[in-house]
């Protein structure tokens, strides 16, 4: 009896991303269907999208980033499902792993991603990044996304998982502006998913919890040692954990 070809389908959720679109596009040309759902980006990028003729384009507003991701699932049609960020990359040998791994008969209906970081060009080596792994590759029907958790998503995998050795490339921040932005952005999603948990903030959340949080990276973490950018990245990282107890704040009151 011959073998069922493994096919993949690669999803992407953009929003502004018109300066990642076309080299994550080229990056993932080896999957079988390319869907991409533009959350109506206002710098061009779905009209960016309108001149490639093998992809699926949808536009869906944005309610949080475990919804998003729910409603892709449910676009696609493969026996895999590899989803990507527009500022991440697939590296060759990542490619190569991936294409064995689905080929190889097995109970593994999973698959996590370790992530190289780069600050603008730089590879960023400590700074709280370096032990990041994330999910990316699923069997179709074995995954869901937590809608409790609407930032930092966590999907539940029914089955088993493994981690590839390979990594993946991952382009988090064009600068210090870009990397706040993201930070308030995930912030404000968060303060939402606490505020409906009935969270209270207080002065531990504004003031000590930050400082921990750039205590460790910085200190602990050895950001310091990726020099300035770290102590910006360690630094915006703090902000971010103030922003969103000063978000949570707003929507009490």
């Amino acid at each position: 009896m011959e073998k069922e070809k493994q096919t993949i389908s690669a999803l992407i959720i953009t929003y502004n991303e018109i300066h990642h679109i076309d080299d994550v596009i080229d990056n993932i040309s080896f999957a079988d269907e390319i869907i991409v759902i533009d959350s109506f980006s206002t710098d061009g990028t779905f009209e960016k999208l309108q001149s490639y003729n093998n992809i699926t384009k949808i536009q869906r507003h944005f309610k949080n980033f475990s919804d998003q991701r729910n409603f892709a699932l449910k676009q696609a049609s493969n026996n895999w499902i590899l989803f990507i960020d527009a500022d991440e990359r697939i590296t060759p040998s990542l490619k190569k792993e991936i294409l064995k791994e689905i080929s190889t008969p097995n109970n593994i209906v999973g698959f996590l991603f370790k992530r190289l970081y780069f600050f603008k060009k730089k590879r960023i080596r400590f700074s709280g990044f370096q032990t990041d792994t994330t999910y990316r590759l699923f069997k179709k029907g074995h995954v869901k996304y937590d809608e409790k958790k609407i930032v930092h998503e966590m999907p539940i995998i029914d089955g088993n998982s493994k981690i590839l050795k390979s990594n993946m490339i991952h382009y988090c921040f064009d600068n210090a502006t870009h990397y706040k932005s993201k930070m308030e952005h995930y912030a404000s999603l968060k303060a939402l998913e606490l505020s409906k948990k009935g969270k209270k903030p207080n002065f531990y959340h504004f003031y000590i919890r930050p400082l921990y949080k750039f205590l460790i990276n910085y200190i602990i973490r050895l950001g310091f040692l990726d020099g300035k950018e770290g102590f910006v990245i360690c630094y915006l990282s703090a902000y971010g954990v103030h922003y969103r107890y000063k978000e949570l704040n707003k929507l009490l009151n």
